[in-house]
């Protein structure tokens, strides 16, 4: 992200099936498994809207951790497979941009902070929701499915409002 280009997208709501998990940064190796759990079922998902590119709704609510929803964009009359959620994301606009294969990835957010501090825009929060991240507390990315899970790719979506 060394040249930090980005792009300003209004994004329509949507709704998303998959799976949830709710923990403390000490089990994030816990996460990983669900993310490739919700990899390996993605199947089940016949209304996927873009098949190869997995979503990973990350929302700062606890104090030791996050919310994490591990899921793919589907249609409405996609049905809910046993065991995986739906949740539906409303109409947001969103700070778009890349994280390349080989960049770190806390540096990437780390620019985007910057980024947004420097513009007319600050990240979205929903209504009477408490964070405990104040910089980012909602992230959302999309994963292709060709990325390589030691050192992957991806696309950034962050929810943001004007100031």
């Amino acid at each position: 992200m060394a040249n930090t280009t980005f792009e300003i997208v209004k994004k329509k709501s949507y709704r998303a099936i998959g799976l949830k998990w709710d923990g403390p940064w000490s089990d994030i190796q816990q996460l990983k498994q669900v993310i490739q759990t919700m990899s390996e079922r993605a199947g089940e998902l016949e209304g996927r809207v873009e098949p190869n590119m997995q979503l990973g709704l990350s929302y700062h609510e606890r104090p030791d951790g996050f919310i994490h929803y591990s899921m793919y964009e589907v249609t409405e009359e996609q049905p809910v497979p046993e065991g995986m959620i739906e949740k539906y994301i409303p109409e947001l606009t969103y700070f778009v941009t890349n994280h390349e294969k080989g960049a770190d990835i806390g540096e990437t957010y780390y620019k985007i902070s910057r980024l947004l501090m420097e513009s007319e825009y600050k990240a979205y929060t929903e209504p009477n929701v408490m964070y405990f991240e104040d910089t980012l507390p909602i992230k959302h990315e999309k994963y292709p499915h060709d990325r390589d899970l030691q050192d992957p790719h991806f696309e950034i979506w962050i929810p943001i409002v004007k100031k």
